[in-house]
């Protein structure tokens, strides 16, 4: 089990919420480079990444959000979403401002596109929200509402808290980061639900600004290189990645590279940031989606965003309906404690210990502590990229 990471070094003159990271490199014209995404900010002293809560001071990139968030949630672990770790489950989740990406679909901009620190009202250190996690009967923590990856040395410190709290740590992200970050980011982790937005770089380089071939690399880094278990979303966008064509080449790449008991989930957008000219998903558009994927032979895709009881209903091979859903709730559950199906004793992939959880579909804010100290915006730089 992982031990609690000691406290990082917190630069000269630095506030209670920055601290140091090994992220970076120094360039031949005086800039920094931080190495912790494929993004590659490059700053000059009191600069901003794109992400905004990683910024350089001296010689050195650091994280200016430890220990803060936008807040808590008490949340059912399906809506990460995961359908195949601890079902039922309640999870602690929480996010910051901030993220390494600039998807004008984005259906958490109030938090991710923050440029505001006074959003992260929040505060608590890795050991007071794992034990606040246990006092309120989570079994696991999990790093989401932005992406974990901008904030990765606070969510690897919670995490290896938890972990040393008997908790498990998930992380909900985009996958846009580069292998060493990422390799230290997904030690601390149990289960991933990656966000694999499109499956064509033209939408990557011109909706989200970024890479569709680095995310493929975190996806098999996952689920080849290590135990981490791992799902996979896509929100489908009228008009923009949701065509017969881009949802059977990822399909077939995922069977291909991943495997076909990888599970999916097909979930609705909604008009939202910079798309709120683009209608909302049709339902039929997810069925015909899963149909595609079922097709192409994964054996678990979900729909999501929509009430689809069979879209989201975990099926055996032997045709068993093992856990049957109604968005967060569960209806029927089927596994043994081990994760079998209970007709025929299949084995169903994924993280099962004991019966399901009764968390249901409650949405459930906290309040882990105060900030002894909330920053104003003009003690920090304009961002940069």
């Amino acid at each position: 089990m992982a031990a609690v990471t000691p406290s990082r070094p917190i630069p000269a003159g630095a506030d209670e919420y920055t601290v140091g990271t090994v992220y970076h490199r120094a360039l031949d014209d005086g800039r920094i480079e931080c190495t912790v995404c494929p993004r590659a900010c490059r700053l000059r002293e009191g600069q901003r990444g794109l992400c905004f809560v990683r910024a350089r001071s001296g010689d050195q990139i650091v994280l200016t959000s430890y220990g803060r968030s936008s807040g808590f949630c008490v949340d059912p672990i399906e809506k990460k979403p995961l359908n195949h770790f601890l079902p039922g489950s309640p999870v602690l989740s929480f996010g910051t401002a901030g993220c390494n990406l600039a998807c004008r679909f984005c259906q958490n901009w109030d938090i991710s596109k923050s440029r505001e620190i006074d959003t992260l009202s929040s505060a608590a250190g890795p050991e007071a929200l794992a034990a606040e996690a246990a006092r309120l009967g989570c079994r696991s923590i999990a790093f989401t509402y932005n992406d974990p990856t901008v904030f990765l040395e606070y969510a690897v410190d919670c995490a290896a808290a938890a972990r040393a709290a008997g908790l498990r740590a998930v992380a909900v992200s985009a996958g846009y980061i580069n292998a060493g970050a990422r390799r230290e980011l997904y030690a601390h982790m149990d289960a991933a639900n990656i966000d694999l937005k499109a499956f064509t770089e033209a939408f990557y380089e011109k909706v989200a600004f970024a890479s569709l071939s680095k995310v493929l690399d975190t996806l098999e880094y996952l689920v080849h290189g290590t135990d981490v278990w791992t799902e996979i979303t896509t929100l489908l966008i009228p008009g923009h990645n949701d065509s017969d064509a881009e949802i059977a080449a990822e399909c077939a790449w995922i069977a291909e590279h991943l495997g076909p008991e990888v599970p999916l989930h097909f979930t609705a957008f909604h008009p939202d940031f910079k798309m709120r000219d683009v209608p909302p998903t049709p339902p039929a558009t997810l069925r015909r989606a899963r149909r595609i994927a079922l097709d192409a032979g994964l054996r678990f895709v979900y729909t999501g965003n929509v009430h689809d009881p069979e879209g989201q209903t975990t099926t055996c091979a032997c045709g068993e309906a093992l856990i049957v859903r109604d968005w967060y709730r569960i209806d029927r559950y089927a596994v043994s404690d081990s994760g079998q199906c209970t007709a025929c004793g299949a084995r169903l992939p994924g993280v099962f210990d004991g019966p399901a959880g009764d968390w249901g579909p409650r949405r459930q804010p906290i309040r882990i502590a105060a900030p002894s100290k909330t920053p104003t915006p003009s003690e920090h730089p304009a961002p940069t990229s």
